[in-house]
């Protein structure tokens, strides 16, 4: 990744973030060898990405039993560079970005002023004064905007350099041999010794490339950042060594049914700017021991109003699944919450939810139903993730 100049001047102000309009659609740097590989495609933020090559479920086992392979390339990467870029971050983001070693990535939030969340992200500190923010694609001139804002009293330069960037990832059990199968890629930390959340910085074919190992979808996985120009030699040369691991391309549907599953949040779903940190079961992604200031640290320890609606789990009876913005109600028909993300569990076999419901029912165990289109579905509510990966 290197230091380009910043495309895009403040976009926002502190307390009224807003999406810039996309002008026309974007198209991903591979996005003819999805056409070639029979993909269908979706509107995402302005780009047209791949939502399934052939099935969403068979998208969804392969990851679970042995890989899949997704092209994020539409996802923002934002650079922060300069001697104060660790003090600048800490002031601009909800976490101690200035405790992070180098080659360590971190989750974390963008807050508004008012303690809501502007997008959440990843932030990967690649060296001493130097680091990579991975934002949401729907939010790439919120979070451009905000971070160009917040960073301009310090000795730091922010440069949005998503245009110049690929981004592709390698989820499931699978994944490690076939990232130590890629011959060309040539990072000095061995994948098998890369930490969760941690990254390595080397090259592919004579460009600069980082390899973390992340991912979005409670498997274990890589997600390798290059230059748009071998985004498509990348995605070639790891379908080749994958096949014989079972790898198969995957699209958004998939990727959506995996991070409910391991109880991930989606911007726009379960993360909103009406929405507080603690309300997402996120208190503790927020550093209040950070001596200095943060953008949003008054609000976030007045905390949310009261009696504000908390996320939850939950698992329904039958087959038929809650969607987004379908009612939770209690015993009495009064409706108690609202469904941000369901679905059939692909690998569970059972339909799971993600809502925000009344503090007054949002214990482990209670009962409530879903108002599928019209009939109510007993539900209970568990914890999350409603699946985790059995570590080895």
């Amino acid at each position: 990744m290197t230091e380009g100049e910043f495309p895009h001047p403040t976009a926002c102000l502190e307390n009224s973030v807003t999406e810039r309009p996309v002008p026309h659609e974007k198209l991903s740097p591979l996005h003819q060898v999805h056409v070639d590989a029979g993909a269908s495609f979706t509107d995402f933020a302005g780009w047209q990405m791949p939502v399934r090559y052939s099935s969403d479920l068979a998208e969804h086992h392969a990851v679970r039993t042995a890989a899949g392979l997704f092209d994020l390339s539409h996802m923002a990467e934002i650079i922060v560079a300069g001697p104060e870029a660790p003090q600048a971050l800490d002031f601009a983001l909800a976490g101690k970005i200035s405790a992070i070693g180098i080659g360590q990535a971190k989750y974390t939030l963008l807050l508004s002023a008012d303690g809501g969340i502007v997008d959440d992200v990843v932030v990967y500190r690649t060296h001493a004064d130097r680091f990579g923010v991975v934002a949401n694609a729907s939010n790439r001139f919120a979070a451009a905007g905000a971070l160009s804002v917040r960073i301009a009293e310090f000795d730091a330069t922010v440069a949005d350099e998503s245009d110049q960037l690929a981004l592709i990832a390698v989820q499931g059990p699978a994944s490690l041999a076939i990232i130590e199968s890629l011959a060309t890629l040539d990072i000095p930390i061995a994948a098998r010794d890369l930490r969760y959340y941690w990254s390595s910085i080397g090259t592919y074919l004579g460009d600069e490339a980082m390899v973390g190992r992340t991912g979005y979808t409670g498997e274990d996985g890589f997600e390798i950042y290059v230059k748009s120009s071998k985004a498509v030699p990348l995605w070639t040369e790891l379908m080749q060594v994958g096949r014989a691991h079972g790898l198969v391309p995957a699209g958004l549907a998939s990727r959506d049914t995996l991070r409910l599953e391991a109880g991930m949040p989606l911007y726009s779903h379960e993360l909103t700017l009406d929405t507080f940190p603690v309300q997402a079961g996120l208190g503790r992604v927020v550093n209040l021991t950070k001596p200095a200031h943060f953008v949003g640290r008054e609000a976030v320890e007045a905390g949310p109003p009261e009696g504000a609606r908390v996320l939850v789990g939950l698992r329904a009876a039958g087959k038929r699944a809650g969607r987004a913005d379908y009612p939770v109600l209690d015993a009495d028909d009064t409706e108690v919450g609202i469904v941000t993300s369901g679905a059939l569990s692909p690998t569970l076999g059972y339909p799971i939810a993600m809502a925000y419901v009344d503090p007054a029912v949002s214990e482990l165990g209670t009962e409530l139903f879903i108002d599928v289109r019209g009939t109510h579905v007993p539900a209970s509510v568990v914890a999350l993730p409603f699946y985790k990966r059995a570590v080895t």
